[in-house]
């Protein structure tokens, strides 16, 4: 799960990418399960809204939420808060499996576009290229453009997003 820098050489997995690794031993049937309880006690907001973490690397996170009561809105599908939650969560956390333990990661900006209804639960896919990931490892502070695809259960995008994400050192 180590990243590599543009000479080739090895670099360490942050925390976040250690946490991650370590959820990864259980069975594959309960993999998805056990990493949403766990990173939902980490991120309350997300175990709130009840967050299913279905894949965690640092090149894509892919994060699931489902049109149940405690998310829905006035119409009974799931609320415009929780499709930005879910997307900030996927962009979040791609970032943070590659930002190095020293630095800290803020949301900049979301961009989010509501196209259409959504039918059913929702799957946000962030994914960072080589040469972004590379920029979180190097640069003491910054920042990047995360996009997030946002579908549906009818395969639809009912929102459009992206979301800016910077970097500053934790220790001032």
């Amino acid at each position: 799960m180590s990243n590599a820098t543009t000479s080739g050489a090895a670099r360490s997995p942050n925390r976040m990418a250690r946490t991650v690794g370590s959820l990864d031993r259980v069975p594959p049937p309960l993999r998805s399960w056990v990493r949403s309880k766990a990173l939902g006690r980490a991120v309350r907001f997300a175990g709130t809204a009840g967050l299913e973490f279905r894949e965690l690397s640092p090149e894509r996170v892919v994060v699931a939420i489902a049109n149940r009561g405690k998310v829905q809105n006035h119409i009974g599908g799931v609320h415009a808060a929780a499709m930005a939650l879910l997307a900030e969560t996927a962009t979040g956390f791609v970032v943070g499996m590659n930002l190095p333990d020293d630095k800290l990661p803020l949301i900049k900006t979301m961009s989010i576009d509501y196209l259409r209804r959504a039918q059913g639960g929702l799957v946000a896919t962030a994914q960072l290229a080589p040469e972004q990931i590379e920029r979180l490892f190097a640069d003491p502070k910054g920042e990047v453009l995360v996009p997030v695809e946002v579908r549906d259960e009818s395969g639809e995008e009912p929102i459009r997003c992206a979301m800016t994400w910077a970097w500053i050192p934790k220790k001032r």
